[in-house]
Formats: C-alpha cells, sequence, structure tokens
C-alpha cells in the first residue's frame, strides 16, 4: 500500500464509522419535525416528487442516462480521484445555480427543481463510476449507483443495511437477476423521497427557497459525490 492509498484507507476507516455512529439528538429531532410536516406536504407535492423519483429510478435500471463515455486511461488512483474530485465540484455548482433559479420562482419552479436536481446528480454517479473504470453498460453496476444513491440518502437504520451490501457487492451482484425486467426497483423510491422532503418544502417558498436551493443543491450533492468516492474506494481496495 503507498502513500495515497493509506490516506485514502485512513479517510474510509472515518467514512465507515459515520456511517455506524448512532444520530445525534439534532437528527432524531429533525426526523420527528419531518415526519409532522410530510403530514400537511399536499397530496399533490407528495405525488410530484414520488413520481420524479420514480422515473430517475427506471432511467438508470434501464439505461436512459448512458451515454458514450470515454475509456478512462488513468489506471493510478490519486489520478483517477483528482478527475473526479473535480468532477464532484463541477456538479456542485452545477446543482447550487439550477437550486437557487428554481428556488426563486416558489411552489411550481420548485418542483421543477427536483427531476432536473435528480438528473444532474445521477450523472454526477455515471461519471464517476466511469471514471473508476466500471462498465456501466452492465446492469449490476448501474444498481450500484443507486445503492450509493440510497446510502447518502437513508435515514440511518436503513443506511446501515444498505452499506453492508455495498459492502459485500461482489457477492450480492451474483444475486441479481440476469434479466434486468425481473429487477424490483420500486423499493428504492420511499426512503429517499422521504429523506428530501423537509428540505425541498423550504425550497418552494418564493425568494427564500432560492437560498434554501443554493445550499442544499450545493450540500447534498457533494455529499453524494463524497459517499459514491468512499463507495468505490472500498471495491479499488478490496481487489488489492
Amino acid at each position: 500500500m503507498d502513500v495515497y492509498e493509506k490516506q485514502v484507507y485512513d479517510e474510509l476507516k472515518t467514512w465507515k464509522q459515520s456511517i455506524h455512529e448512532e444520530p445525534s439528538v439534532f437528527g432524531v429531532l429533525a426526523k420527528s419535525v419531518q415526519t409532522g410536516i410530510n403530514n400537511v406536504i399536499p397530496e399533490r407535492i407528495h405525488k410530484i416528487m414520488t413520481n420524479a423519483i420514480r422515473q430517475m429510478t427506471k432511467s438508470v435500471i434501464f439505461g436512459a442516462y448512458l451515454t458514450t463515455f470515454k475509456k478512462n486511461k488513468i489506471n493510478l488512483l490519486p489520478g483517477i480521484e483528482e478527475k473526479v474530485k473535480e468532477k464532484i465540484d463541477l456538479y456542485s455548482k452545477t446543482a447550487a445555480a439550477e437550486g437557487g433559479v428554481t428556488g426563486y420562482g416558489g411552489i411550481l419552479m420548485g418542483l421543477a427543481d427536483l427531476p432536473l436536481w435528480l438528473s444532474i446528480k445521477i450523472k454526477m454517479l455515471f461519471e464517476i463510476a466511469n471514471l473508476y473504470g466500471y462498465d456501466l453498460s452492465d446492469y449490476k453496476e448501474r444498481i450500484y449507483i443507486l445503492h450509493i444513491f440510497q446510502l447518502t440518502f437513508s435515514r440511518h437504520k436503513q443506511q446501515k443495511k444498505i452499506f453492508n451490501l455495498i459492502n459485500n457487492w461482489e457477492e450480492e451482484k451474483e444475486k441479481l437477476p440476469e434479466d434486468i425486467n425481473d429487477f424490483d426497483w420500486r423499493s428504492f423510491q420511499i426512503e429517499y423521497r422521504d429523506y428530501l422532503d423537509l428540505a425541498k418544502l423550504m425550497q418552494l417558498i418564493p425568494g427564500f427557497g432560492a437560498i434554501v436551493g443554493i445550499y442544499i443543491n450545493h450540500k447534498l450533492t457533494r455529499k453524494l459525490g463524497h459517499f459514491a468516492m468512499n463507495a468505490y474506494r472500498m471495491r479499488w481496495l478490496q481487489v488489492k
């Protein structure tokens, strides 16, 4: 293990510990507030958010986000991660700008933000996977992307479950059906939608929503990029 990989190993260890830590008092309180807000959000809003997440999930599984990626010629981890960090910076700034514009417009534009933001984040994950050298024409690699998504935006109990799954991915992927049409994609929707309700509701407030949109889109996109890096680092170090 070289110096850079030792640094990665230490960062990965810290990240794993954060996944398994019990939620803070603030986190528990925030969830209680969120549950209360969920009960007063109009059903029409819930349906719009659920439909956007459903369409995103189907698009990933069935390859709508696939483009012709150039094969990554960098095969050393420091070079790969330099490019990965550039992508995370780029997509975080793009998401922030987009969130600011749509958040400024209130409810209608705030709702329009969700599918756009989902698209930005999924494109980022596809690019990160490609940089680490994974073949996205294999639908099982696209399922891994969805697990990263789910890991990042799930509640604590579910996070630990998904972490154990991706930590043993070489075994778990063999359990997936060979036929993509047999995969049950619907279970990917609920955790992520619930996680976002509170944040996105604040973004629907005209004017104030622009500030929230910039902050939340930037912060959560970076969080997703950070989780993706560590998820692929686990696989990189496991094959060493």
